[in-house]
């Protein structure tokens, strides 16, 4: 048998024990073990792991680990230079795209509004889930920690709260997502991409108030939804203005459409 000690940082905490936060742990173990299985006995999926130090020297996760090794394990920084050392993964995707798990279907929507690539629901177990993400390259969004301790899953987001608006804001800042938005670009029904089309080519589907008020149409090129700037727009204005304050409004006046 052979032990190391182990000390987690910043929101990691989170994921511990009340009495193992902030704090050197030891875990007993039977080498030859890679630090991410060890990591994730603490209750820590990999995929919220930035940097990981074993003694002192920054390392992958399949770095296997001895007898009297002392690990140190890091969040995902937003503001510390740390080119020098070894990330695990890209910050994020070079195009993000998500995967959301069950129950986060009103979180998928605020990103399809927004205009991010997100396929909900995925109908099948963790497995599935887990091969959808590698097969398409989409970031997984889930609340399940053991979805995220899979080998095969290479880009993950644990969500602490279960208020969708919470988990969309802490998405934001943590991917820094804002200067990729692209508003009301996609179907927030389907995930299509929406494109413009002439009232005279859906006229006659239009409800006879709406054919009357609005000149503008957008249709969904997947489900053939139809979109227009209806009473909802300003709403929703105000709402990705709050999420993403220094840079919506340049993208809204590029905004194409609106659910009504």
């Amino acid at each position: 048998m052979a032990a190391a000690c182990f000390r987690f940082y910043a929101e990691l905490n989170d994921f511990l024990a009340p009495d193992r936060r902030g704090r050197d742990s030891a875990v007993i173990f039977q080498p030859p073990v890679p630090v991410r299985h060890l990591i994730e006995t603490f209750g820590v999926p990999h995929t919220e792991v930035e940097i990981v130090l074993l003694n002192g020297i920054s390392v992958a996760l399949e770095q296997p680990v001895v007898n009297g090794d002392r690990i140190s394990v890091y969040p995902m920084f937003e503001s510390l230079d740390v080119s020098p050392l070894l990330r695990l993964r890209e910050r994020v995707l070079r195009q993000p795209r998500f995967l959301a798990d069950a129950h986060l279907g009103r979180l998928a929507g605020y990103l399809r509004m927004l205009g991010f690539d997100t396929l909900y629901p995925v109908l099948g177990d963790d497995r599935v889930v887990a091969s959808r993400a590698l097969e398409q390259g989409r970031i997984i969004l889930t609340r399940d920690r053991a979805l995220l301790m899979r080998k095969r899953v290479t880009h993950g987001c644990y969500l602490h709260t279960t208020v969708p608006r919470m988990q969309l804001r802490y998405l934001l800042q943590r991917l820094d997502l804002c200067r990729l938005i692209q508003p009301f670009s996609r179907c927030i029904r389907c995930n299509g991409l929406l494109e413009r089309v002439a009232r005279e080519q859906v006229e006659t589907v239009l409800p006879l108030a709406v054919r009357s008020a609005h000149k503008h149409f957008w249709r969904c090129r997947a489900c053939a939804r139809l979109y227009w700037r209806g009473s909802h727009y300003r709403h929703m204005q105000r709402f990705i203005e709050e999420q993403c304050p220094k840079v919506s409004g340049q993208r809204l006046q590029l905004g194409e459409a609106t659910l009504n």
